[in-house]
């Protein structure tokens, strides 16, 4: 029964009493993590209802004391000017003062954030961080696509400093593993544009003209276009996950110290194998494409194949086949650029790079939406 009564006593306790006009705040007991919650309500009393100069902790009775209860006895002079000022203790402890100045340098109270309104001041101010941030995005992503044209040119005046290997299994990742996606969906999109010329066209006696319907929209704008949006989605967050994971591990920092340029070895490798690989997927794009147009117009529309390839074959100019593939390499570029910027800049936590594999996905998509629509507008002025 006395060890029961001993071994309850040994849990932390205060006990405050006055003393020439202060408020002296007595430590009893053990003050550790597994007991200082009884004594929470006690010193948030004496923190919000004592002013702080006029507070002293007596640490005669304290017993053990670790990291959080060090922090609940510094509470109570957090807001005096001289927190750790010799009158602010009474008695002697081995450990105690020092863990608690200890605490205290190692913890920070932030204030609360003032609370955001949604007037219309307010919806102009997000708007305008919204807009600096997008135009010192854009900034950014130019020069990262300069440094890399940099890196490119100083590697065409040394080209032994060209990473072949990397560049080889960069093009195996991002073309001969895309490729089934990338046919299989644009087989997809082919039967879709030829389901809808069967529908429209058909109902005006004009069903053979779905032909040119089909080779027109595959060739000129799904094929590239879908072709991009993989990559963007696929090996955008793949280079922006894989980079950033060796930033995080400090591998990067690492090549700089051995003397290797990170442009050199993981960026211009990525984007050679973009470039070379987006007019590969787009023509496989193509064919799947017409494919599956060409399926659709001979089960819906009786047209045959060999009418379907020579209708396709006469009335289609070559230009709308160049057309598509002229967009491929700046497509295959943009991707490159923005997976590889946005992994450059993942930070030093998991959550960073969760952030930017987001950004990397959404900005290349984007990018890719707003080039075609310059593409369009160029191609529609020049008349081809």
């Amino acid at each position: 029964m006395r060890g029961n009564q001993a071994k309850s006593d040994t849990g932390a306790r205060v006990d405050l009493r006055d003393d020439a006009g202060k408020t002296v705040v007595e430590a009893h007991g053990d003050w550790t993590i597994d007991t200082i919650s009884r004594v929470d309500t006690a010193i948030r009393n004496v923190e919000t209802s004592v002013e702080p100069d006029m507070i002293v902790v007596d640490l005669t009775q304290l017993g053990r004391v670790d990291t959080s209860g060090a922090y609940m006895l510094g509470r109570v002079t957090r807001r005096c000017g001289v927190p750790d000022g010799d009158f602010h203790y009474l008695g002697r402890h081995p450990t105690a003062r020092r863990l608690i100045e200890e605490v205290r340098r190692r913890s920070q109270v932030c204030p609360p954030d003032p609370p955001r309104g949604f007037g219309f001041v307010e919806a102009l101010e997000r708007i305008g961080s919204g807009l600096e941030a997008a135009f010192a995005e854009t900034i950014e992503t130019i020069a990262f696509f300069g440094q890399t044209i940099t890196t490119g040119l100083r590697t065409l005046v040394r080209p032994s400093s060209f990473r072949l290997t990397s560049t080889i299994w960069a093009m195996e990742e991002v073309g001969v593993n895309a490729l089934p996606i990338v046919a299989v969906l644009s087989f997809f999109i082919g039967a879709v544009v030829a389901y809808m010329g069967a529908n429209l066209l058909a109902e005006f006696g004009f069903a053979i003209f779905s032909v040119e319907l089909i080779g027109i929209s595959v060739l000129r704008e799904f094929a590239v276009l879908i072709t991009a949006i993989l990559l963007a989605g696929r090996s955008d967050s793949a280079f922006t996950a894989s980079i950033g994971a060796m930033k995080m591990q400090q591998e990067i920092d690492a090549m700089k110290v051995l003397g290797l340029n990170p442009f050199e070895v993981l960026v211009l490798p990525r984007v050679v194998a973009c470039v070379l690989m987006a007019p590969l997927l787009t023509f496989a794009a193509m064919i799947t494409g017409i494919f599956g147009g060409m399926l659709v117009a001979w089960t819906a529309q009786d047209i045959s194949p060999a009418v379907f390839i020579a209708r396709l074959h006469s009335e289609l100019d070559w230009s709308h086949f160049w057309v598509g593939m002229s967009k491929a390499p700046v497509f295959g570029l943009v991707v490159a650029i923005v997976g590889c910027r946005q992994g450059m800049k993942v930070a030093g936590d998991v959550e960073s790079l969760g952030r930017r594999v987001t950004a990397s996905v959404v900005q290349s998509i984007f990018i890719v939406i707003v080039v075609e629509a310059m593409f369009a507008m160029m191609y529609l002025e020049l008349g081809i």
